[in-house]
């Protein structure tokens, strides 16, 4: 069935004319039709422009455009909805936006574009990013393709699913502080969460713009790494956005192939702060067959530590609700989205934001607001920075002896849908291994590493694990991850409704 293949797997049959681009972007459409009534992963979907691009597609295919020239030739991907996308709805989950369509293109579409690839649909999220279970969005409640009573994760939720129910083989969504990894791991795919400056952000709604990074999804690390490197490099209109050459990604895995022990005179560290009490026993269990299984490919297992690791979830809910209440001012009635009218401008604002902004945002914003305002800035914002360094300082100080870290990507497996809706801080405590990643502006990456057992009550749920590379080293981090993922082959595994 073509919409289970993988990015490898369908250029081959492209660059064999084995199928078409209109074939493979059709298998995608009908597999939405029959399963996204039950997940609702997709907010909009405009199917004639995506089958006007497939055509494109097709006509370069026939013209001898090979997939060397456009690694995404012919391939669907589609996009969470904050990153902006010409004519298309740009809602980021929430009411305030109102009807806005975007009037151009994030860098990271142009790129895929240019790559040959079939951008299409808008994908469900939560409400500007501020969530990690898809359940602030305005507009529906995506559910996990592997239990439809369980939370797909967040808050890229909707990207998650779609791949994990064989939707769409590639998304693309944001990482804020755990927003492609932890939805990943909870909907059984590969995330990625590429170096700070690595990626353009130009195009994608700002939550927390020093933490905010665009990465994909897919169904191994191999598609993945096609993806980022497609997605990555230089671009002069985002001013964070780092001048250095982009290795090829793919190469580089297809390098060791066939190696009994790939990962031979490479290191890999173990935390001891997240070797923490309260972790799911499956969890554990998983993480410590994962650690023997990178000892079998040839890597060294040390222990680490990352002694400010204790500091990270108060830091980053501090630093990011900041950002959030400032980035999210633009939103007052006035320039675009929704308005809700008042008796005078200052009244127009508050009944607008009132109405347009879901409980997570408000809540958010107060936070952000309080934290920043005088009195406070020093005691919250400005100590809360001064830890950031220490947690960077931290882990760089810990690459200097090991070239990535292993740790589980969540504490547990996916959750059912309102169960941590009424306590914020539980839902907090889902992103606590990620978040360190986005404080530090490090990459890091979530692979499947094994499923729950199966009860009368609840089938199999997938879990992952997190490796974490050093800045810019998304390369030896693929390799890793690619390593794992060919010798254990839990990315094989298919959801229910794939």
């Amino acid at each position: 069935m073509i919409h289970r293949l993988t990015v490898s797997e369908l250029t081959n049959r492209l660059a064999r004319r084995e199928c078409s681009a209109a074939e493979i972007l059709q298998a995608s459409l009908d597999q939405i039709a029959r399963v996204d009534g039950d997940v609702r992963a997709f907010l909009s979907l405009d199917a004639a422009d995506a089958r006007a691009q497939a055509e494109a597609a097709d006509r370069d295919l026939a013209a001898g455009v090979t997939h060397a020239e456009k690694p995404l030739l012919g391939i669907p991907v589609a996009l969470k909805d904050l990153l902006a996308h010409r004519g298309q709805p740009l809602n980021c989950s929430s009411k305030i936006l109102g009807h806005y369509r975007s009037p151009y293109d994030a860098t990271v579409v142009e790129r895929m574009k240019a790559a040959g690839a079939v951008v299409f649909g808008r994908l469900n999220m939560d409400e500007f990013a501020m969530g990690s279970s898809t359940e602030t969005s305005a507009f529906q409640r995506t559910l996990n393709p592997w239990d439809l009573t369980r939370i797909p994760g967040g808050s890229s939720g909707g990207c998650a699913a779609s791949v994990a129910a064989s939707m769409v083989p590639v998304t693309v969504g944001s990482d804020t502080g755990g927003s492609i990894r932890q939805p990943a791991a909870l909907c059984g795919v590969v995330g990625v969460k590429p170096t700070y400056g690595r990626v353009s952000r130009y195009g994608l709604t700002a939550f927390a713009s020093s933490l905010d990074q665009i990465g994909p999804f897919a169904r191994t690390v191999q598609d993945a790494a096609r993806v980022t490197g497609v997605l990555a490099g230089q671009d002069r209109r985002d001013s964070t956005s780092v001048p250095l050459p982009v290795p090829d990604y793919v190469a580089a895995l297809e390098r060791s192939a066939g190696e009994s022990r790939p990962l031979a005179g490479l290191r890999i560290g173990l935390a001891k702060e997240y070797m923490i009490g309260g972790l799911d026993p499956e969890v554990d269990a998983a993480m410590q067959a994962s650690v023997r299984q990178f000892v079998a490919l040839g890597a060294e297992v040390v222990e680490v530590s990352l002694p400010h690791s204790d500091y990270a979830a108060a830091t980053y809910y501090i630093i990011a609700p900041a950002e959030a209440s400032a980035n999210l001012a633009r939103f007052d009635g006035v320039r675009y989205g929704a308005r809700v009218d008042g008796r005078d401008p200052a009244e127009m604002n508050a009944r607008t934001r009132g109405a347009g902004f879901g409980a997570e945002v408000k809540r958010r914003i107060i936070l952000g607001t309080y934290v920043l305002s005088s009195g406070y800035y020093d005691a919250y914002y400005l100590r809360a920075q001064k830890v950031r360094t220490l947690i960077r300082q931290d882990f760089l100080k810990a690459f200097e002896t090991v070239d990535a870290i292993l740790t589980p990507t969540t504490p547990t497996a996916a959750f059912r849908v309102g169960e941590k809706s009424d306590d914020p801080l539980q839902m907090y405590l889902s992103d606590i291994f990620t978040i360190s990643c986005n404080l530090a502006g490090i990459c890091g990456i979530s692979v499947p590493c094994g499923f729950t057992r199966a009860t009368a009550e609840t089938p199999r749920l997938p879990l992952g694990l997190q490796l974490l590379g050093k800045p810019f080293g998304e390369e030896t981090m693929f390799r890793m991850a690619h390593a794992y993922e060919q010798s254990t082959g839990w990315h094989l595994e298919v959801s229910p409704l794939g």
